[in-house]
Formats: structure tokens, sequence, C-alpha cells
């Protein structure tokens, strides 16, 4: 679960945006001001700080500056948050090194939107090693699937269903959701397809027994899993 920690002041805003975010299943974290988010992020360094403009004490964009000094933090997503409209403001907090910039007033469809963009392409770099749970293998370069070391051969929905419930284990995802990320948005499909597709990739992990780390939730969706 991927863990973002929301620097706001208005004690209101951070409310809204941590029910958007526990909501689509991100972990919210928070902190009133940049002296408070230093820790936080000394302590548990998030995957994504969202950041408000006008902090008391430190600005934001003064704490984005000082994040993308420090080497265990520059590599850090920040998405800035600010009733500023002009281009040039959002001109100079690109340049002190967020990753993205939303303005005041906002809707929380928008946010969860870009965070998971900035969270996708901060990950990029990372999607192409080799992701393996318990001898079951999968290679993102080769597109290739291994159980105890035998090549599974999968067609291509299912690979893809595989690799993202091996990049995002131990989490319930609707049928909703997994048509979002696996077939895409604005693409039509039925979610009854979700579980024909499961079957399939059930059938195809039932040689080597890894079809027990596909878990149905009852009433919630699907979830991977190592764990019994």
């Amino acid at each position: 679960m991927k863990r973002i920690l929301v620097v706001e002041d208005e004690q209101a805003i951070r409310e809204m945006i941590g029910f958007a975010l526990k909501k689509d299943g991100l972990q919210f974290e928070e902190a009133a001001d940049a002296e408070k988010a230093l820790v936080a992020i000394a302590s548990n360094p998030p995957d994504l700080v969202l950041l408000d403009w006008m902090l008391p004490g430190l600005s934001g964009v003064e704490l984005a500056r000082r994040l993308r000094r420090e080497d265990v933090t520059a590599k850090l997503p920040i998405i800035l948050l600010t009733a500023r409209v002009e281009e040039n403001d959002r001109v100079h907090g690109l340049e002190v090194g967020a990753d993205d910039y939303i303005t005041k007033p906002f809707s929380p469809r928008e946010l969860i939107a870009r965070i998971n963009a900035v969270l996708r392409r901060s990950q990029a770099g990372s999607e192409e090693r080799p992701i393996e749970f318990a001898g079951l293998q999968l290679d993102p370069v080769g597109h290739r699937v291994q159980a105890d070391g035998r090549r599974l051969d999968l067609a291509p929905t299912e690979y893809r269903l595989l690799h993202f419930f091996m990049t995002n284990p131990d989490r319930v995802y609707s049928r909703e959701q997994l048509l979002d990320h696996v077939w895409g948005r604005g693409i039509f499909v039925e979610e009854r397809t979700v579980d024909v597709h499961i079957r399939r990739l059930r059938k195809a992990l039932a040689a080597q027994t890894y079809d027990r780390f596909i878990q149905t939730v009852r009433g919630a969706g699907y979830r991977f899993s190592t764990r019994d």
C-alpha cells in the first residue's frame, strides 16, 4: 500500500484529502507544517508528498527545494497544492523540483488521478526488475512467467493481470478497479469479464498450486497474497 504524506496546515483540507486517499486504498499520513513533515520523512520516508505551498514558517516551496538537495529525498515524488493560479507561480513550483502542481479548489477525483500518475512515473524505472513471490517469478522485460523454474504460457490479458497483482500484493481490488488498471479507463468491458480471466489465470497457475495466491474476497473483489 502506497503511503502519502499530506503536508497542509488546514485541518479540514487534510481530513478531506485523507478521506479521498483512504477510499482509493492509499495510506494517509499528515503533518501540519514543514518541521513536522521533515521529522515524518526522516523517520519513515513516504512514497509521495502532497505539499501545500503556503505553510506557516518554512513554506512548501522551500521545503520542496530542501528535499531535492538531500540525497535521501532527491527523488521523492512531490505534488504542490496551492491557490496560486498564475503561470509564473506554476513554473516556479516546478522549477524547485515538484513533480506536479494542483491549484485549489480541486476535486478528490482529480487529486487521486494526479497522485496515481506521479506514482506510476516514479516507478517506471523499477518496473523492469523481475518480481518473485515464493517461487513464482515474473520477468517484465522478457514477458515471461516461471513457477518453480518451469515456464508458464499466459495469454496477454492474464499476463497483465498477474503483473498487476504481483506489483500490488495484499490489497483487495474490486472488478471495476481491475478493469481500470489492467484493461484501461475508457474501455467498455463488462465486469464479469474479470471473473473469466481470473479463472484462466488460476488454471494456468494451478499446475504448481500457485492458484492459491489469487484469493477471492467475498463481496469485495480479488487480491494477490502468498499468506494463507
